[in-house]
């Protein structure tokens, strides 16, 4: 087996960064009781003012002002932890939590699907860096030393066969030890884990107690405590506070933008797709508007659906026609149906333009822009007159009838239909074929009985054109063919 571990050493930071429409300004989280607020973490701009971790806020607005405080949130940090958990169990059915600001999760039976260690390290990457956070990664035999080995620095990779060796040259503050430990064992002289593993057991066990020696197993893969395995929910369900009020549809992409991208790789872990999301717009009670409800816009699809890009501009077109009645302090994404998810099949030889858009994803934006009205489809239906020989459907509606009517043959029918008959006002050039007559209709009191010619004017156009049945009066436009 080998494990991957995921380092998450400014995790706090990045879930307020990510939602952060100007990430590159100062900006401290801080926590404590009111009378001894204390700086929680500070990201980079707000370190190069001279801010650090533990600072006190009075202290801090002393040095320099000009800074952003947010409140930590350990709630918004778990369920940031829990997304970083079902985007993992994309890779493996084998995650775990229990490890503090981490996630281990076993890699070794996925080389054959995810390739070996160099280039799952650069996919994973690549992935954390789209959700926006930072980290490092290291892999090793086993949960316990991977944990250990990202202390040192990004991107190692050990076996079995080379681990001890690595493991014997660490620092002891870098192997997993509680500080009491790590100072008792320095007071020795020892600075090394190999130092350490040397010893004799009973003794260190009886200094330092039993946990010391389940530790040192479980570093060299001797002894591996049990893990708790983490499972995905059924449902995603994900909000971000904007700190302010928002009174327009177009402010509310930002975030918009991250909750789908969020959405995205939570259906990619369970190898699912959504079907229909909601919306959730959060406005602030006011006085005078106490009883008003929250906003909800629904984004429904024709097909399951798990594409970042895709579902934040079907989203995005929800939004854009929803009408917003009262200023959104916080916006939340709520999705339940969650179906399998069938990729669409690809010929092997792709004809399609690059910037082409597959019909699915096509009909999906329209819908979204337009409505579920605005887009329909057209079926035929089992009816001579050609102003009956159709209809509208939506959706994945079939688009043939499953009734059969006997059509003539050797019939051709244009391209363009008038929405209501005109007299042909073009000259005429030659009849080029019929008449086909036409009579139905009786049973409905619509009844028709036309004859119909194919026929060029002197401009060259072809036109469809009847007149009644028996009859040589003027001719009545009805369609053009291209």
């Amino acid at each position: 087996m080998r494990w991957a571990c995921l380092l998450l050493p400014q995790l706090a930071m990045d879930v307020v960064l990510r939602n952060h429409p100007h990430p590159e300004r100062a900006l401290v989280l801080v926590d404590g009781p009111h009378a001894r607020r204390r700086l929680y973490a500070v990201n980079e701009a707000a370190r190069a003012l001279g801010l650090k971790p533990n600072m006190p806020l009075i202290a801090a607005q002393a040095i320099v002002d000009g800074f952003q405080t947010v409140e930590h949130d350990p709630a918004a940090v778990e369920h940031a932890r829990g997304l970083l958990a079902a985007w993992a169990y994309g890779y493996s059915s084998q995650v775990s939590t229990q490890f503090a600001h981490a996630l281990v999760f076993e890699i070794g039976r996925s080389r054959s699907l995810f390739g070996a260690w160099p280039e799952l390290r650069q996919r994973l990457a690549a992935e954390l860096r789209e959700l926006g956070f930072r980290h490092r990664m290291a892999a090793a035999p086993n949960p316990q030393a991977a944990r250990a080995l990202t202390n040192i620095r990004d991107g190692l990779c050990f076996d079995e066969d080379n681990l001890v060796p690595a493991l014997a040259k660490m620092p002891l503050e870098r192997c997993g030890f509680d500080a009491d430990t790590v100072q008792a064992l320095q007071r020795m002289g020892l600075r090394k884990l190999g130092a350490v593993q040397a010893l004799p057991r009973a003794p260190l066990a009886r200094r330092f107690g039993q946990h010391v020696l389940t530790h040192l197993d479980a570093l060299h893969g001797a002894a591996t405590p049990l893990l708790t395995y983490f499972q995905p929910p059924d449902a995603f369900d994900a909000r971000i506070e904007l700190g302010h009020e928002v009174e327009s549809s177009q402010a509310l992409l930002f975030p918009l933008r991250r909750l789908t991208a969020d959405l995205a790789a939570y259906l990619s872990g369970r190898d699912g797709g959504v079907e229909r999301f909601t919306l959730i717009l959060e406005h602030e009670r006011h006085p005078h508007r106490p009883q008003l409800p929250h906003s909800e816009v629904a984004v429904g699809l024709l097909a399951p659906e798990r594409d970042a890009a895709m579902l934040f501009e079907l989203a995005r077109g929800r939004l854009q026609q929803a009408r917003i009645p009262a200023p959104v302090v916080g916006l939340r994404l709520l999705a339940e149906q969650l179906p399998p998810f069938v990729p669409a099949s690809r010929d092997l030889f792709d004809p399609r333009p690059q910037q082409a858009l597959p019909w699915a994803q096509l009909r999906e934006r329209l819908r979204a822009r337009l409505g579920d009205d605005g887009v329909q489809g057209l079926a035929v239906h089992p009816d001579h007159r050609p102003e009956r020989a159709w209809r509208n459907v939506s959706g994945d509606a079939p688009t043939r009838s499953n009734k059969t009517v006997s059509a003539p043959t050797n019939t051709t029918r244009p391209g363009w239909l008038l929405i209501e008959p005109e007299p042909l006002r073009e000259p005429l050039a030659r009849i080029l074929a019929g008449p086909e007559r036409i009579e139905s209709g009786w049973w409905d009191q619509d009844d028709v009985r036309r004859d119909y010619y194919l026929v060029e004017t002197v401009k060259g156009q072809r036109a469809w054109a009847y007149r009644d049945a028996g009859g040589d009066g003027a001719l009545t436009l009805h369609g053009w063919f291209a």
